[in-house]
């Protein structure tokens, strides 16, 4: 593994593990299994963990897989404060102690406040005193290092780096995002500040894995030899500015992969060749995908059911693969539900749009998605299909 330092000279490793893709077991956490790839990305060389407040289940067990192994002292924990969600200063206490009880620990190395889009909320806070409680925090060694994540645009995003003295911040950046959100722009500024840089979403969540065919076939006429996923993340580890990319691993073949180009990527490692094969592969990109959807989920649980992002998934599948094979992946994944999830259970309300980190119009483009995924032969065929595969999953189960 190779390390970066963070502004006070502690050294992170350059590939982080993120811990909102742990994987279910039923409705709950397959602590097992975590525990396995947590242990095994620790022996590894791994030593930062991201957690937050608002995934399920997700900072308790950590936790317990911290406590369990002793693994402390070996590790950073990075959590955040759902800022989104705080009126009183009390509620900011309550929820810390509430973070620092499940993580089973008296400190956490980083500290972020989630997902800031709007200089406003960082304001709001400030009403709170937040700075001081921040002080005292600090004081007490609570929390160790303090910073921020951000969707939003790189104007706003510098704005929010000026107006305190973070420690560090988040951002959402990789080849296709180089110039949204906080972008190219909002990198460079903080690490002219001296601010570390954590970098979510390094491969869209999956879709730089997924490549549309004609993208897989630039990238494997090429003799580089990299995986999809390779490219992505050694272009990010190609870039000083860049301390840490976060990676939703959830499975050991996927960890043992990303360690592999993490211990062998390194700054200023990019050939003319691979800037010429990222950008043929943004160009192929951009002109396939239709909703610019990450599936971070932030617009979930919708009021009505619908599954937003598996919706944008497969209607972006739609175009970058074969139509067919997409809308049989969407029907056997998200139809066959006892609540499917479809788009036509769409009220309007615009709740999710109000969490989107991407600005999207969620609501015009459910529209869309659906009409593109059930056309009206395929809707009649998922109708027929899926009463009678629930018809007989009833009649199984009765029969039990």
């Amino acid at each position: 593994m190779q390390y970066r330092e963070d502004r006070y000279g502690n050294k992170i490793s350059q590939l982080g593990y993120g811990c909102m893709r742990f994987t279910k077991k039923g409705t709950s956490i397959d602590f097992d299994k975590a525990e396995k790839e947590i242990l095994a990305a620790v022996e590894m060389g791994i030593n930062y963990f991201d957690t937050a407040y608002i995934y399920p289940g997700n900072e308790e067990c950590l936790g317990k897989i911290i406590a369990k192994n002793n693994l402390r002292d070996r590790i950073k924990i990075a959590t955040k404060l759902p800022q989104y969600m705080m009126r009183t200063q009390a509620a900011i206490d309550k929820t810390f102690r509430e973070e620092l009880k499940r993580l089973n620990t008296d400190y956490i190395d980083y500290y972020l406040m989630h997902m800031f889009t709007d200089y406003s909320e960082w304001e709001k806070l400030k009403e709170l005193d937040m700075e001081n409680w921040i002080d005292s925090r600090k004081a007490d060694g609570s929390i160790r290092q303090i910073g921020f994540s951000y969707h939003g645009d790189s104007d706003m995003f510098i704005k929010i780096l000026n107006a305190y003295d973070w420690d560090f911040c988040q951002i959402q950046y990789n080849y296709l995002d180089e110039n949204s959100q906080a972008g190219v722009k909002g990198l460079k500024a903080a690490a002219e500040k001296g601010i570390p840089v954590i970098i979510m979403e390094p491969l869209r969540g999956g879709k730089l894995v997924n490549l549309p065919e004609k993208a897989k076939k630039v990238l494997q006429d090429s003799d580089t030899k990299y995986t999809p996923a390779e490219l992505g993340l050694r272009w990010l580890w190609n870039q000083p500015e860049v301390t840490c990319v976060l990676s939703g691993m959830n499975s050991m073949e996927m960890l043992e992969e990303n360690v592999r180009i993490a211990s062998n990527a390194g700054v200023n490692d990019f050939t003319d060749k691979e800037f010429d094969i990222i950008r043929n592969v943004v160009k192929i990109y951009k002109e396939q995908e239709k909703v610019g959807c990450t599936g971070c989920r932030y617009c979930m649980p919708c009021p009505q059911g619908v599954d937003i992002p598996a919706n944008f998934y497969y209607y972006n599948l739609m175009y970058m693969e074969k139509k067919g094979s997409a809308r049989f992946g969407f029907f056997q994944n998200t139809g066959l539900r006892e609540n499917p999830g479809f788009a036509s259970a769409c009220i309007g309300c615009g709740k999710c749009e109000l969490h989107c980190p991407q600005k999207i119009n969620i609501r015009q483009e459910l529209k869309r998605a659906d009409k593109h995924l059930r056309p009206m032969p395929y809707r009649a065929v998922m109708a027929a299909a899926r009463k009678f595969m629930l018809k007989k999953a009833v009649k199984k189960s009765k029969n039990k």
